[in-house]
């Protein structure tokens, strides 16, 4: 019980900050924006032309809607919808999230997300929101989900339901980022369950799965899989930033 007041404290005192004058998170610019006009314009002003299932950058001119990768062998989930590259100066955000403890990154991630959803239309969006869990181990060490953090105002400010223990780890997996592609296949493998009440949410339904980085896909692979063994129709994947092909 404890734990679970420090974090929730944690998270409101982030929210307070959030909200007073502070200084942009890349050049360092006072206002009360975590990142400001002129970073947005310069950094995230001209999204990248992307594959439409895996958010990979597609060569310009390519004119095509799916990379090679994806049409040789499509992954279990339907579409990825990303913000940026994992590239310098933005993956310095992701960091400051994840590591850092910054949690008023994510309000500025789920709005920048909610951005790049309403450039598509209506009909391609999630019927609901459900983050990436962490192992129990993970998150007692982190002291929150940062899935979690960015799809609270994500769900906002769409107004889609957030489903936020709609998906649960059912065993500790090694971190990801120390594993090869082939190793991160095998360390996911049924990792990821749904408890008997998130059965109805799922089934006939569009699922919008969130998470912070998109790398090789191993992640959201095996929880697109899981949930269209329990009947999803469709998923897509929401990530701040996406890496280049691993």
């Amino acid at each position: 019980m404890l734990r679970h007041a420090l974090i929730r404290l944690r998270i409101h005192a982030a929210s307070i900050l959030a909200s007073v004058p502070c200084c942009c998170a890349l050049c360092g610019r006072a206002g009360r924006a975590v990142l400001c006009s002129a970073c947005q314009a310069r950094y995230l002003a001209s999204p990248a032309v992307r594959c439409a299932q895996c958010a990979i950058v597609l060569p310009a001119g390519a004119g095509a809607i799916l990379c090679g990768s994806c049409l040789r062998r499509p992954p279990s989930f339907d579409a990825a919808v990303v913000v940026s590259d994992y590239a310098a100066p933005l993956d310095q955000l992701v960091l400051a999230l994840k590591f850092g403890g910054q949690l008023a990154m994510a309000p500025l991630f789920g709005q920048l997300l909610a951005d790049a959803l309403r450039r598509l239309p209506r009909h391609d969006w999630p019927d609901l929101l459900a983050p990436v869990p962490l192992g129990h181990r993970r998150l007692a060490e982190r002291g929150f989900n940062q899935a979690l953090e960015i799809a609270r105002p994500l769900a906002r400010s769409l107004r889609l339901p957030l489903a936020p223990r709609l998906l649960a780890r059912q065993r500790e997996t090694a971190p990801q980022s120390l594993l090869t592609p082939a190793e991160r296949r095998s360390n996911l493998r049924r990792a990821f369950c749904l408890p008997q009440a998130g059965l109805e949410q799922v089934r006939g339904r569009h699922v919008g799965v969130v998470d912070d980085v998109l790398t090789t896909g191993a992640t959201l692979e095996e929880i697109a899989a899981t949930l269209k063994r329990c009947g999803a129709v469709r998923v897509t994947c929401l990530a701040f930033a996406r890496t280049g092909r691993r």
